[in-house]
């Protein structure tokens, strides 16, 4: 077949590449519609575990539940590799969650490599679009379709899909949401495409470069929270990297993690970062214009729990 030609939706030959959770939606839907996925490639296994046995991606659990070769490289670029990626000849290939790609593996097929990404292109490119939109208080996220060239996540846009942001959602849950339709529409982007019914968009036509806002690779500052942001800053930060990593401050010298927590203002408010607490049904942190509420917490060497659960067992010094 060759480049930029087009043929029949369910005779197209698709390798899937992709490691998490999040990709395993992608690969599972692909199946249902009885695409032609020919072959997967995935992470090698990794120890794990007290034991440290050999763990395996989910993508490749499902992918050998369901008959799929599975190709899993140290590297990308050995001879080996791309020897066995060529054997498969693939007329497109469909990246999710997977890291990055040399031009030998993502220019392989006639088609190219479709990527899914979990924001509107060109708006939040990189590592953590999904944190990165709650963090910074969006009402509205999105996914896109788009083909991968040599800069991440500055491919042509092929489809994309709005979905909104609800005012307590965090990030795991919408990352939840995005699994099942980021899914829909990679089979929809892949029906259209390989039919030659779908026309490439560059994203310097969708808008400006200008002032967009990124979405890096989170690290431990990020997740440190200043107590003197505004009480709304603190509660998107901590709905942003809820469940992982998680927001955290300090109590009594000990990390304290917040997944979940709600905003009372008020006036006259102490200190930023001032504790108070009844000892028994509320535990809040003062931030710059208000009082943020711990609703689900985790202090270190602690598991989990609702903010009760952890006043029942935590006494507090006088210190706090």
């Amino acid at each position: 077949m060759k480049r930029g030609t087009t043929m029949k939706f369910r005779e197209c030959r698709i390798v899937f590449l992709g490691t998490s959770d999040f990709a395993v939606a992608v690969l599972k839907k692909m199946v249902e519609e009885k695409q032609k996925v020919v072959g997967v490639v995935t992470a090698p296994d990794k120890p794990a575990g007290r034991g440290m046995q050999l763990s395996q991606s989910a993508v490749k659990q499902f992918a050998v539940a369901h008959d799929l070769p599975v190709l899993q490289p140290v590297k990308l670029k050995d001879e080996s590799f791309l020897s066995d990626l060529r054997a498969l000849k693939a007329d497109v290939q469909v990246v999710v969650a997977f890291r990055m790609l040399p031009e030998q593996v993502w220019n392989m097929p006639p088609l190219g490599t479709i990527n899914l990404h979990a924001s509107l292109l060109p708006h939040y490119r990189g590592a953590a679009p999904i944190n990165w939109a709650i963090i910074n208080g969006e009402r509205e996220t999105g996914i896109t379709t788009f083909r991968l060239q040599h800069a991440i996540d500055t491919g042509d846009v092929l489809k994309c899909m709005r979905i909104s942001i609800g005012d307590q959602e965090t990030a795991g849950e919408l990352h939840d949401r995005m699994k099942d339709l980021g899914a829909e529409l990679v089979v929809e982007t892949l029906r259209e495409y390989c039919e030659g019914r779908l026309q490439p968009v560059p994203q310097s036509a969708i808008q400006d470069y200008t002032d967009l806002p990124s979405a890096p690779k989170l690290y431990t500052e990020t997740c440190r929270i200043d107590w003197r942001c505004s009480a709304e800053q603190i509660f998107n930060l901590i709905r942003g990297l809820s469940p992982y990593p998680a927001a955290f401050t300090e109590l009594n010298g000990k990390t304290f993690k917040i997944f979940q927590a709600s905003i009372e203002y008020s006036d006259g408010v102490p200190a930023p970062e001032t504790v108070m607490s009844d000892g028994k049904h509320y535990l809040k942190f003062a931030a710059q214009d208000g009082w943020v509420n711990c609703k689900e917490v985790q202090l270190e060497g602690k598991k989990r729990m609702s903010i009760l659960d952890f006043l029942r067992g935590y006494r507090f010094t006088s210190s706090e």
